[in-house]
């Protein structure tokens, strides 16, 4: 890895609307999340993508964090509402194995990786009905609806630019929004 800044083009962060359907509204706060990722990784330098400056959270680095949201969009929508394969690179053996493999990817590869998978998850979503239930059963509590999954999804990408956040401002300084 280099230490240059990576060239990013970043998703435009469209406030979501004050008065909206529900649709409408969960579908534009998730976008604003995802449009933040990005942003929060604009202009990094190469290398601290992998750093890991918390001590007692070793596998929370920006480059893992990208890569374990990549892999949550394609979970709730590939995996558990159209029931596809899971092809992630975790496991019962390794459960941080999507953190592990974005702490050597350049941090270019895992935003465009995570745009392409956004976009899927766009593309499906826009098949359904909020009230659709999963073709899976995620865990014990039985099946959920595409309303859930966009709910959880905006918490997740919410909590994990939090993380962003902090990481972002350890590794070079930077904060912001």
């Amino acid at each position: 890895m280099s230490d240059k800044s990576s060239p990013l083009t970043l998703p435009e962060r469209v406030d979501p609307p004050m008065a909206a359907d529900e649709r409408t509204m969960l579908l534009a706060w998730l976008d604003w999340h995802r449009a933040t990722v990005h942003s929060k990784c604009a202009g990094l330098a190469d290398g601290l993508s992998a750093a890991a400056p918390l001590p007692a959270s070793p596998m929370s680095t920006i480059g893992g964090i990208v890569s374990h949201l990549r892999w949550v969009e394609a979970f709730w929508f590939e995996v558990v509402m159209l029931n596809q394969p899971d092809t992630a690179p975790y496991s019962a053996q390794d459960p941080d194995g999507e953190f592990r493999a974005g702490a050597q990817r350049p941090l270019d590869e895992l935003l465009a990786e995570y745009a392409a998978q956004c976009e899927r998850s766009r593309e499906i979503t826009s098949r359904l009905e909020l009230g659709n239930s999963s073709r899976r059963v995620p865990d014990r509590r039985g099946r959920t609806t595409l309303r859930w999954v966009l709910m959880h999804m905006i918490e997740e990408t919410a909590r994990h630019n939090g993380h962003l956040d902090v990481l972002r401002e350890l590794a070079d300084g930077v904060t912001g929004e």
